[in-house]
C-alpha cells in the first residue's frame, strides 16, 4: 500500500516504531507493576511480525500501545511517523487518524459481536465513522470476501448461529471493513477446534499474501508462528528477549525455553536428525514453509540412509 505526497507522487509508508517504551500499571500505589521495560521495535510496511510470550510477558500490554489504547509511561509510539500521544493540541487529529489505521482484533473477538445480522455487525464500524451507505455496503462486501464468507449466503444471518470459527471471521471482517493499514491479531486461534484453527490461519496467510496487509500476530504457539511469520519477537517479563527472522530466533532454543515457550516441533525434529549425524542445517529448514521443511528433512534422512547402505556394501 502506498500514500500520495503533496506533489502527487506515491511515497512508501513509514513503519510502526516503538522507541524505548516502558509502561507501569498503577504507579505510585502499592499495586504498582512494571509491565514493559525499555522496549524498542520496528514493524516494517508489509511485514508479518509475530509476538510470542508466556502469560505475563507483556505482549498484551505492548499490543494496546500500537493504537493508543495505552500511552507509554516513557518512550514514544509512532505510526507512519506520527506520535500517538501528541503533546500539542494541533497534532491530535493526525494522531487520531494514525490510531485508526491500526485495526485490533482481540482474543475471543466473537464476544464483541452484538448486532442482529452479520451485515449490520460488519457495517457498524464504517457507519460509526460516518461513511455513506453505498460506501458501507462496498466495505461490507469486500470484508466478507476477504474472510471467505459468501455475501448473499451470510449477510442476513445472525452471527450467533454460526460456529466459533465463523463468528471469529465475522469479527475480523468488522475490523477489516474499517480498512486498517495495519492489522493486530491477539491469539486469533484461541479456543477454536482444529478445523476452525486451520481455516483461520489459512485465511490470515492469504490476507497477508494477497492484500499485502501488515500483520502483527500474537501467539504462544510457536508452530503457528513458524508457519506464518517473517519476523519473530519473543517477550519475557516485560522485556524484548529476542527479535529477528525465524532463522535467527528459532535456533536459540534455550532462550526460547527461558521465556516459557516451546520451540516449533520441526526444530525439535531437526535437533534429533542432526544428533543422528544427518548433514542438515537450520537454514535448510527455516528458510522454507513447514511442508517444504518437512520434505527437506525427509530427503536428507533418505539420502543419509542410502549413503549408509552404500558404505555397508
Amino acid at each position: 500500500m502506498q500514500r500520495e505526497t503533496a506533489d502527487g507522487k506515491e511515497a512508501r509508508r513509514l513503519p510502526i516504531e516503538l522507541k524505548d517504551i516502558s509502561y507501569t500499571y498503577m504507579p505510585g500505589t502499592p499495586y504498582e507493576r512494571k509491565a514493559l521495560q525499555h522496549v524498542s521495535l520496528t514493524v516494517a510496511d508489509g511485514a508479518f511480525v509475530a509476538i510470542a510470550g508466556h502469560t505475563g510477558s507483556g505482549k498484551s500490554t505492548l499490543l494496546q500501545h500500537l493504537n493508543g489504547l495505552l500511552t507509554p509511561t516513557t518512550g514514544q509510539v509512532l505510526v507512519d511517523g506520527v506520535d500517538l500521544s501528541p503533546k500539542r493540541k494541533a497534532d491530535k487529529p493526525a494522531a487520531l487518524a494514525a490510531r485508526r489505521s491500526v485495526g485490533m482484533v482481540f482474543q475471543y473477538a466473537e464476544n464483541q459481536l452484538f448486532e442482529e445480522t452479520i451485515y449490520e455487525d460488519i457495517a457498524f464500524g464504517p457507519r460509526n465513522f460516518g461513511c455513506e451507505e453505498t460506501e458501507i455496503d462496498a466495505r461490507v462486501r469486500a470484508a466478507m470476501a476477504l474472510v471467505n464468507l459468501d455475501f448473499d449466503g451470510y449477510k442476513d444471518r445472525s452471527p450467533f448461529q454460526l460456529s466459533g470459527g465463523q463468528m471469529r471471521r465475522v469479527a475480523l471482517a468488522g475490523v477489516l471493513a474499517l480498512q486498517p493499514r495495519y492489522l493486530v491479531l491477539d491469539e486469533p486461534t484461541a479456543g477454536l477446534d482444529p478445523n476452525g484453527r486451520k481455516a483461520l490461519l489459512r485465511m490470515i496467510r492469504e490476507l497477508h499474501r494477497k492484500a499485502g496487509t501488515t500483520i502483527i500476530f500474537v501467539s504462544h504457539n510457536m508452530d503457528d508462528i513458524f508457519a506464518l511469520a517473517d519476523e519473530v519477537v519473543v517477550m519475557r517479563q516485560g522485556e524484548l528477549l529476542l527479535a529477528g527472522t525465524p532463522a535467527e530466533v528459532f535456533p536459540q532454543t534455550e532462550r526460547i525455553a527461558a521465556a516459557g515457550l516451546r520451540p516449533p516441533q520441526l526444530m525439535a525434529l531437526l535437533a534429533r536428525v542432526q544428533a543422528a549425524g544427518v548433514p542438515l542445517s537450520a537454514d535448510d529448514v527455516l528458510s522454507r514453509t513447514p511442508v517444504e521443511a518437512a520434505r527437506a528433512i525427509e530427503r536428507a534422512l533418505a539420502q543419509a540412509q542410502k549413503g549408509g547402505r552404500n558404505r555397508a556394501e
